[in-house]
């Protein structure tokens, strides 16, 4: 079997946008320099890695670490925001809210949308509406009703804040006295919590990049010896822990595959358009069973992470990445007219070996 292989127009900046656009770039670590920080570890490094992109595509780009930046109201055309965890729960709420009051054109998708989109809870219903299958959960709203036992079997449950990211503040507790303890915990630091059922196996992700249509890169997942049905904790994702060495490979199971695209194409309408997102399922080799988990809809962009990686694969560097989804975000928002390109991208790998990327 053959890779699968769609033409796509890939979107670029005029040289004379390029000149004329003030851009603002809001990170928690966006004037760090490329030093690692230690609480968010390399997440510093990526936030200066994307500044660094912007600049060499030759946009001219101010950097802030602060949602007060947006308050000063500097002329800025556009903002490039990655500021998601600013110490406060929904705090990845506030950037696109407050750019939407500005008047102020923002990566990534309209507040509404990225509101569905971070509520793991409301995903997972959306999901079921359009005939996409889920692992059993439940959800714990801060002041709401005491959660109650699940109704669903289980040996493992997995308890995480309802819009947590990179695997923060998850605990995977066997049993309910344990997870209602975890649940106590997280409502204290004023968190909604979602409790899933475990589901062994693998983690799996489809990148999704904007464009004239969805553009569904190769289907993705971190791959170490032996560690089916591991869990990858945030400290491992922001390199503060020694874990150990894996690589990020392109998925070459051609029923798997085709399986997840088809039920990424059934929950796009929900929430497109958007600049670029992830598809997050779990996939047990055994049955051929695939659960839809989440969607990120501001996901790492960093070249040592999935979606990076799938974009090599179709054959994009970091660099026309970065271009391609700041430029789409700007036609998209009436700001320029982006210029494209046809190109081949491969969006999945042929059925024997999958393509490994060493990150």
């Amino acid at each position: 079997m053959q890779a699968a292989m769609n033409e796509h127009a890939i979107f670029s900046i005029s040289e004379a946008d390029k000149k004329r656009l003030k851009v603002m770039f809001l990170a928690k670590h966006a004037l760090s320099g490329g030093a690692t920080h230690e609480e968010d570890g390399n997440h510093a490094v990526y936030h200066h890695e994307i500044l660094t992109a912007l600049r060499e595509i030759g946009l001219n780009v101010t950097p802030a670490n602060d949602f007060d930046a947006l308050l000063e109201r500097g002329g800025h055309d556009y903002l490039f925001t990655l500021l998601n965890r600013a110490g406060y729960p929904m705090s990845e709420m506030l950037g696109p809210l407050m750019a939407k009051r500005i008047g102020l054109p923002f990566l990534g998708a309209s507040p509404i949308i990225r509101g569905l989109a971070d509520d793991k809870h409301l995903m997972k219903l959306a999901a079921q509406a359009r005939g996409v299958p889920v692992a059993p959960w439940l959800v714990a709203r801060v002041g709401g009703p005491e959660p109650r036992r699940p109704d669903f079997a289980f040996e493992r449950l997995v308890v995480k804040p309802n819009a947590s990211s990179a695997s923060w503040g998850i605990t995977m507790p066997s049993t309910w006295s344990q997870a209602r303890e975890e649940i106590a915990a997280l409502h204290a630091d004023g968190h909604d919590v979602i409790v899933e059922r475990y589901e062994g196996a693998y983690d799996v992700v489809v990148p999704v990049l904007g464009g004239d249509e969805p553009i569904l890169l190769s289907t993705m997942r971190f791959e170490m010896p032996g560690d089916e049905g591991n869990f990858r904790s945030y400290e491992e994702k922001r390199g503060l822990t020694e874990g150990p060495k894996e690589k990020l490979v392109a998925m070459s199971r051609p029923v798997m595959t085709r399986k997840i695209r088809e039920q990424v194409l059934a929950m796009l309408p929900e929430l497109w358009p958007f600049d670029y997102g992830r598809f997050e399922f779990r996939y047990t080799p055994d049955t051929g069973e695939v659960l839809f988990m989440e969607v990120n809809l501001s996901c790492n962009l960093w070249s040592k992470k999935t979606v990076a990686g799938a974009a090599k694969i179709a054959g994009l560097s970091h660099a026309q990445l970065i271009e391609h989804i700041t430029a789409y975000s700007m036609e998209r928002q009436g700001v320029i007219t982006a210029e494209r390109r046809k190109m081949t991208v491969q969006t999945d790998p042929g059925e024997i070996g999958g393509e490994a990327i060493h990150v």
